[in-house]
C-alpha cells in the first residue's frame, strides 16, 4: 500500500536587482515578485544592486552588489551560488560598466541555473547595447520577456534560442483599496501615475485638455519626479507642465500630486478613475507596470501605441492612439468619457484579463520555470 505523495521540496531562489528603498520601477517589480515567491518561507534572498556601499534594509536582503567593486561582485556571486537558482532583473542602466556590461562576468561565474528577466528589449539598439544583451542571452539558462513582442525581438534581433525564451506577464497587486471607490465629485477623473520625467508625454495630454473643457475633467498626475531626473534637472519638467497648462488655459483641469502613497491608497484612487491615461512618447517600451496595474484594476485605458499597450489593449480593455498627438488623445478620452456603453465594456474586458496578471499567478510561472531548470525538465517554449 502506497502512502501519500511526498511534498514538493521548497526551492531556494536568489534574486539580483535594485530593491527598495531604491525608487525605480525595477525595484518595485522585484519587491513584489520577492513577496509572492517567498511567501513567508524565508527561501528567497535578495542581492540588491547599489551604486555605493549601504546597510541592508531588511532580512530578505542577503547582500549588496556595489557597482564598480570587483570584491563586491565576487562576494555576491558566492552568495547567489548557494541558492538552487537565481532570478536576475536586467536593465541597461542599473549595473556597472558601459551599458551594464559588468553583469556579464557575474552571470558567467554563476554555477546554478539563471533566469534573466528582460525589462528593455530595443528594436534599434546601439552596437554596444546589442552586444551586451546578446551576451546576457548566451549566459542565461532562460530569458523571460513580458510580452510576445519582446520575445520575438530577442529571437529575431539578438539571436536568442527560442527554446529558452519564456513570456511571463508583468505582475499587478491584488489589494483591497483603503479609500472608497465611489465618486466624491461629479467631475470625471482621468488618471496618470508613476515616476515623473521627460518622455512621459504628459505635455501632450495637457494640450488635449483644452478640447475637453465641456466635460470638465480632473486630470490627476500622481507621482514624484524620478530620482535621477531630480538629481540632474530638478523639477524642471513638472514646472514646465504647469506653465503649459496655464498657457493653454487648463490649469484648473490639471492636478500634479507628488505624494507617495501606499499600494492600497493608490489602488483606491485607481479604482475611482474613469479612465487611466498613458500618453508615453516611447515607441520602444515593451513593458509597463502602470499599464498592467490599470488593466488588473479593471479600468478603461487610453494609451499611446508603445508595444506593450498595442499587445495588451488592442481588441481589449482600452484605446490606442499615436504618440505625440493631442488631437488623438482628446478624441479617445472623449469617447471613453461620453460614448454610451464604451467605458463599462472596456472595464469588463479589463476585469476578464486581471486574474492572469496578479502577482500570485505571475510568481507561479516563475516557480515552474525555476523548478524545471533545477530538475532538468525544461520543455521547449512555444
Amino acid at each position: 500500500m502506497t502512502g501519500p505523495p511526498s511534498p514538493t521540496p521548497t526551492l531556494s531562489l536568489g534574486m539580483l536587482s535594485t530593491y527598495p528603498p531604491t525608487q525605480c520601477g525595477l525595484a518595485t517589480f522585484n519587491a513584489a515578485l520577492w513577496k509572492e515567491l517567498d511567501g513567508g518561507t524565508g527561501s528567497v534572498g535578495v542581492v540588491r544592486v547599489v551604486d555605493r556601499p549601504e546597510t541592508h534594509p531588511g532580512p530578505e536582503v542577503v547582500g549588496h552588489l556595489v557597482n564598480g567593486s570587483a570584491p563586491s561582485a565576487r562576494a555576491v556571486t558566492e552568495q547567489l551560488n548557494d541558492f538552487d537558482a537565481v532570478v536576475v532583473q536586467h536593465e541597461y542602466g542599473i549595473y556597472g560598466g558601459p551599458n551594464g556590461a559588468d553583469l556579464l562576468d557575474l552571470l558567467e561565474a554563476l554555477t546554478v541555473p539563471s533566469i534573466v528577466v528582460l525589462h528593455t528589449v530595443l528594436q534599434q539598439p546601439t552596437p554596444a547595447q546589442a552586444h551586451v544583451l546578446s551576451r546576457v542571452l548566451e549566459h542565461a539558462d532562460v530569458a523571460v520577456t513580458m510580452t510576445r513582442t519582446a520575445r520575438q525581438r530577442v529571437i529575431d534581433l539578438y539571436g536568442a534560442d527560442p527554446r529558452r525564451v519564456r513570456v511571463i506577464a508583468h505582475g499587478a497587486p491584488r489589494v483591497q483599496p483603503v479609500r472608497p471607490s465611489r465618486r466624491t465629485s461629479s467631475r470625471p477623473l482621468v488618471l496618470t501615475w508613476g515616476l515623473l520625467g521627460p518622455g512621459k508625454g504628459i505635455e501632450h495630454a495637457v494640450d488635449a485638455l483644452a478640447g475637453l473643457r465641456d466635460l470638465n475633467p480632473r486630470y490627476l498626475v500622481l507621482g514624484s519626479t524620478h530620482p535621477k531626473v531630480l538629481e540632474h534637472e530638478g523639477e524642471r519638467y513638472r514646472e514646465s507642465l504647469l506653465r503649459r497648462a496655464a498657457a493653454r488655459g487648463v490649469l484648473d483641469l490639471l492636478e500634479l500630486d507628488g505624494s507617495y502613497l501606499s499600494t492600497p491608497e493608490l489602488a483606491g484612487i485607481v479604482a475611482g478613475a474613469d479612465v487611466v491615461l498613458l500618453p508615453y512618447d516611447s515607441r520602444e517600451q515593451v513593458t509597463s507596470g502602470v499599464l498592467v496595474e490599470a488593466v488588473a484594476a479593471g479600468r478603461p485605458v487610453v494609451s499611446t501605441a508603445f508595444p506593450h499597450a498595442v499587445e495588451l489593449l488592442t481588441d481589449g480593455p482600452g484605446l490606442v492612439v499615436p504618440q505625440a498627438d493631442p488631437d488623438a488623445l482628446e478624441a479617445a478620452l472623449r469617447r471613453v468619457l461620453s460614448e454610451p456603453g464604451l467605458a463599462p465594456r472596456l472595464a469588463h474586458q479589463a476585469a476578464m484579463k486581471a486574474p492572469e496578471l496578479f502577482w500570485e499567478a505571475v510568481a507561479g510561472e516563475y516557480r515552474k520555470v525555476a523548478r524545471s531548470l533545477v530538475t532538468g525538465t525544461l520543455a521547449n517554449a512555444s
